[in-house]
């Protein structure tokens, strides 16, 4: 093992907490259970990470080894990451063909390797006919960085892939080529769509709502809280808060379903429009390009979030359709035109 396999392998450790190293380097399955328990856990970090690479050396690991578990760490850390979906289709008249994940890998890798010298690409099977892949970008002239890798999770036989964010843009056209032609489809586009928590990303594309996700740190939710009635309050504004309140719930739970939301960190709107005024003149009467105006809504959990509004008594029910839509249209960046 070289020394740069043998830095790769002591930074990929030396983030792994403590917490969950047993676990890591046991899903990772490399290093045997004899070897494991020859290591100290509870000394130093510096130490262990020392102990755990001379057992990589033993073990003659390789690149590859030290991206796998690189890649186990990001499946554990995967909101640590910022993800984007990719949308696949068929050309017209197109069948759908028999998928063989080895031969899918086989072909991404080859067009990977073919336009560019340097990269190097490693797959970790999952749950669900998925699989990760790790991408370490180099240039013609420059080995491939493994501290700055992409990420893409495939599910087979479906048209969707996520990726992390990576900073190399001008390899996105060729990793879309790759996954488009790997995968037998005929073209492939970026959806409006990001988040931190992919599961939730997955649950939005397949339609897959009605499952536990991910919950943000209050206690109760918003529209289970009392409205707070005073005892001494008239009897007929009682009934009347209550059933206000009996066609606010029932309406967020015509809209959002009685199933916790997928999560997502923020929408975004832009609107563009042109200026319009029934006087005559003025500056921006004459302006030819658009008013432009963007809105950011940012919360820990916004679907939650807005679900609660109306409840809560801070909004109208029913919300716009534009906050309600996010999940049924997959989408959560929006621009807004002038018909």
């Amino acid at each position: 093992m070289d020394e740069t396999v043998s830095e790769f392998f002591r930074r990929t450790i030396l983030k792994i907490p403590l917490t969950e190293m047993m676990t890591i380097l046991k899903t990772w399955n490399f290093l045997s259970e004899n070897q494991l328990q020859t290591v100290n856990f509870r000394q130093r970090k510096e130490s262990l990470v020392q102990d755990l690479v001379l057992l990589c050396e033993e073990n003659r690991a390789s690149l590859n080894d030290a991206a796998l578990l690189d890649i186990i760490y990001t499946q554990f850390h995967r909101h640590q990451k910022v993800w984007d979906v990719f949308q696949m289709s068929k050309g017209p008249g197109e069948d759908t063909d028999l998928f063989d994940m080895e031969q899918f890998k086989s072909s991404f890798k080859k067009i990977l390797k073919r336009a560019l010298k340097n990269v190097t690409v490693s797959f970790r099977d999952a749950e669900e006919n998925a699989v990760w892949i790790r991408i370490a970008w180099g240039t013609q002239y420059r080995k491939p960085n493994q501290y700055k890798p992409a990420y893409v999770v495939y599910y087979s036989q479906t048209p969707y892939a996520f990726t992390s964010s990576s900073q190399l843009k001008s390899n996105l056209p060729l990793l879309g080529q790759a996954l488009t032609i790997a995968s037998k489809h005929h073209q492939i586009v970026k959806m409006d769509l990001r988040s931190r928590y992919l599961d939730s990303l997955k649950a939005i594309v397949f339609k897959q709502y009605n499952q536990i996700f991910e919950t943000h740190n209050s206690t109760t939710p918003l529209q289970e809280r009392s409205l707070g009635l005073d005892i001494n309050m008239d009897s007929r504004i009682i009934h009347e808060n209550k059933t206000e309140k009996e066609r606010v719930q029932r309406v967020t739970q015509e809209i959002f379903g009685d199933y916790p939301q997928p999560r997502l960190e923020f929408a975004q709107y832009k609107l563009e429009t042109k200026f319009k005024s029934d006087l005559n003149g003025g500056i921006l009467a004459e302006r030819e390009e658009p008013l432009r105006c963007l809105v950011k809504f940012s919360s820990p959990h916004l679907l939650e979030a807005l679900k609660s509004l109306a409840p809560a008594g801070i909004a109208d029910a029913p919300l716009s359709p534009l906050l309600t839509c996010i999940p049924n249209k997959g989408m959560n960046y929006f621009k807004i035109r002038d018909k």
